[in-house]
């Protein structure tokens, strides 16, 4: 395989790394978008607490997302990264006007399930693009540049919420709106972007060759990827079903359990993810490269179960909710979101890549839709109960994390992958 690792990005790296990380902006800016818009609903359509349930299940943070990640993985290793990433944003597009134009629960359910699927293909194939793209020692930086984008994406679209917020469900409609054109424009100028060399080489060399064949379905599950999938996805999928229950719920959860208006609710929720952009850019981006990245996952999932801890043991005043939403974004900020990109795309080879990201992710977010549907209910009868489960689902990834993380810091690419066929 050519080497494309080189020492410092260049001008065109970092502009590849922002095109392929929008899709992290387009994916939590759809997941908050509709978490802000699901009390508006909810009131304008009349709709009940399992009908409530069902839109977070089956929505872009959850149970099509699934699906998505799963057919675009896999398409993505066997006919490259550009054709889903490149054409994926119009089908997103679609379903978004879905939510435009939404004038009872059904269209907002199927646009929700349309963006979901639309969303869950582009993240495998933008998440190995950029850790392709990215020099040697500089993976966890690039791959830092997508999680600041998938918190912007929450802080514009709440912002135009806050701005918006007298407008009411009219409001909501330009937020998705907003959301739609820029998809549309991402399908523009991801068009100048070139395929992955990694990906060409590794077909190159399957084709003459020179590599055995590795990149079937079936060669996933051979002991050595099964165990980098069971690893993973039980971090993540722990840590997500925390994740996903606040992205999606807080909104809710403030101004039906904490009494709060819905715009001071929606203003806690924009404040928590500026303070993850910072955690981002000023731990995780800069030494995330350079440090025992065991132990800082280790410090990350402590902060984390700190701050969810305090909705358990604590009333739900405004000065509690501030408490756990700095801890809660600070740790989470270096923790199990980043490393699940970087370490998803250390652990496999080339052609499995993508496939084996769309696999686990499909696992994650199929598990949190299943979940949505009681988060509603549980809120409802009691929200102490399930805040000592989310804080039990916080240490469970921790303990998993700390227990199996890697040590891939510092090394490319190429000898990630040869330490990978040495041991097969």
């Amino acid at each position: 395989m050519t080497s494309v690792a080189t020492s410092g990005s260049s001008r065109e790296d970092w502009k590849n790394t922002i095109l392929a990380g929008l899709a992290n902006y387009i994916d939590a800016g759809s997941i908050v978008a509709g978490g802000a818009a699901l009390a508006l609903w909810t009131e304008a359509y009349k709709m009940s607490n399992s009908l409530v349930g069902t839109i977070g299940a089956l929505g872009p943070n959850a149970i099509s997302a699934g699906v998505g990640a799963l057919i675009g993985g896999r398409l993505c290793d066997l006919f490259g990264r550009k054709r889903i990433y490149q054409y994926d944003m119009l089908f997103y597009a679609f379903g978004m006007l879905w939510l435009v134009f939404a004038m009872n629960a059904w269209m907002v359910l199927l646009g929700f399930f349309l963006v979901g699927l639309a969303v869950g293909a582009d993240i495998p194939a933008s998440w190995s693009l950029i850790a392709e793209i990215a020099p040697k020692g500089e993976r966890g930086k690039h791959s830092g540049v997508a999680q600041v984008l998938w918190y912007l994406g929450p802080v514009v679209v709440l912002a135009l919420f806050l701005v918006l917020a007298p407008l009411g469900l009219l409001g909501a409609r330009i937020v998705f709106a907003h959301l739609a054109i820029l998809a549309i424009a991402l399908t523009f100028l991801r068009s100048s972007m070139h395929e992955s060399q990694y990906w060409l080489d590794a077909q190159a060399a399957k084709k003459s060759g020179a590599q055995p064949d590795k990149g079937r379905f079936r060669d996933l599950f051979t002991r050595q990827h099964i165990g980098s999938m069971a690893f993973l996805t039980g971090m993540y999928v722990f840590w997500n079903l925390w994740a996903g229950t606040n992205g999606f719920f807080l909104p809710y959860i403030l101004r039906t359990v904490g009494a709060q208006t819905q715009f001071m609710s929606v203003a806690l929720t924009m404040l928590s993810f500026g303070i993850g952009m910072a955690s981002i850019y000023f731990v995780f981006m800069k030494v995330s490269d350079k440090v025992n990245q065991r132990l800082l996952f280790g410090i990350s999932a402590l902060i984390q179960v700190v701050g969810m801890a305090l909705f358990a043991v604590l009333p739900m005043t405004l000065p509690v909710a501030l408490l756990h939403i700095f801890l809660m974004a600070f740790g989470q900020g270096f923790g199990a979101q980043c490393f699940f990109q970087l370490w998803s795309s250390e652990m496999f080879p080339t052609l499995l890549r993508s496939t084996a990201q769309g696999f686990m992710f499909a696992m994650v977010r199929v598990s949190l839709g299943f979940w949505s549907f009681f988060v509603p209910v549980l809120t409802a009868t009691g929200f102490q109960t399930l805040a000592w489960i989310l804080t039990g689902f916080l240490v469970i990834s921790g303990v998993i994390g700390v227990l199996f993380a890697p040590r891939n810091e510092g090394k490319s690419l190429e000898e990630l992958e040869a330490n990978l066929r040495a041991n097969a």
